[in-house]
């Protein structure tokens, strides 16, 4: 298995709900890492309802994950292909392949080795809509994992329920042979156990006293569980509220500390690229979506550079890079 350090440069973005971006994002953040002068490969992880090479102008492509997936290409580097963006390979998703959508757990690791050898300092994974194992396990398996959400009430839900089903997800593959970890942390919503453990940070209180080893294992697990948030379709102050109001609920439930990446702008330039299917920043020099992707990527690259147990807060690693949202948000939308 690939180091941790190794895995800095799989960045996943995800969310949980359909509709609010992640391909968008994915490529917009693939874009601005190549205005930086980096390799990148996006990967489309729909692997049910693929579009990411729609976005991208690409229209029929003579090669997707199907083919990695089914053997008929030995190597994954193999279904990059070129697009109009210098900088940036792609790697289609394999929406035409029945039962693509659950790969086996055999075809899940080979994927997942392979990326790791892919020719690109940074390799982006659009997550597919929805927490099925598959999908938490390539966003658990990243090193730079990235909720995305809008400030609408039902986005937000949905994202901390993706946080929530992806923790839960990696604590029960960390502690898969501890029955009592594993019983206390799934029927922790049950009043009435006699154990009741409503949030995790009931569960550390638990094995504090009783079982200290424990403790620090969860602990530890828990550090491990780093996270960023991003939200997308920003059209006011008042929408930059929510990555705020996600982070508190994981700390107060979940007993981690994400740390807010950045904003994205709502851009009305975005829907007329798609129906050109053209890349959306590029035929914008001053895009508004484009100045948050920006910012955002300055980060990413910060980030890559730090070892996996030295993450610091993301305001303080780009604070001098970093523009007034003042700059950003000028004229608050009406629309």
């Amino acid at each position: 298995m690939p180091t941790s350090l190794s895995r800095l440069k799989l960045w996943s973005i995800g969310g949980g709900k359909g509709g609010i971006g992640k391909s968008l994002v994915t490529l917009g953040l693939g874009i601005a890492l190549a205005r930086l002068g980096k390799k990148v490969i996006l990967i489309d992880g729909d692997l049910g309802g693929a579009n990411l090479h729609t976005l991208m102008g690409v229209r029929y492509p003579h090669v997707t994950l199907e083919h990695f997936l089914t053997k008929k290409v030995t190597r994954l580097e193999d279904t990059v292909i070129e697009t109009a963006v210098e900088g940036i390979g792609l790697i289609c998703g394999a929406d035409d392949l029945m039962g693509a959508a659950n790969p086996t757990f055999a075809q899940k690791i080979r994927l997942l080795h392979q990326i790791e050898e892919l020719p690109a300092q940074y390799v982006l994974f659009d997550q597919g809509a929805g927490t099925s194992f598959n999908t938490l396990d390539f966003f658990n398996f990243s090193g730079g994992k990235i909720a995305l959400f809008t400030s609408q009430t039902t986005s937000l839900q949905n994202a901390y329920g993706f946080i929530k089903s992806a923790l839960y997800r990696k604590l029960s593959r960390d502690f898969a042979k501890d029955i009592e970890i594993l019983e206390l942390l799934y029927r922790g919503g049950e009043a009435e156990n006699v154990n009741h453990c409503a949030t995790i940070q009931d569960l550390l209180d638990h094995f504090k006293d009783i079982n200290p080893e424990k403790h620090a294992r969860l602990t530890s697990a828990l550090r491990d569980f780093h996270l960023f948030l991003v939200v997308n379709m920003v059209k006011n102050n008042a929408d930059l509220k929510a990555p705020e109001i996600i982070r508190s609920v994981c700390r107060d439930f979940l007993n981690i500390q994400p740390d807010i990446m950045g904003q994205v702008l709502f851009d009305s330039g975005v829907e007329a690229a798609i129906s050109r299917m053209v890349p959306f920043p590029l035929h914008q020099k001053k895009s508004k979506a484009m100045v948050g992707l920006n910012q955002i990527a300055l980060q990413l690259v910060r980030q890559s550079r730090l070892p996996r147990g030295g993450w610091s807060g993301v305001q303080e690693a780009v604070e001098e890079e970093a523009l007034p949202l003042d700059a950003i948000i000028t004229h608050p939308s009406t629309s």
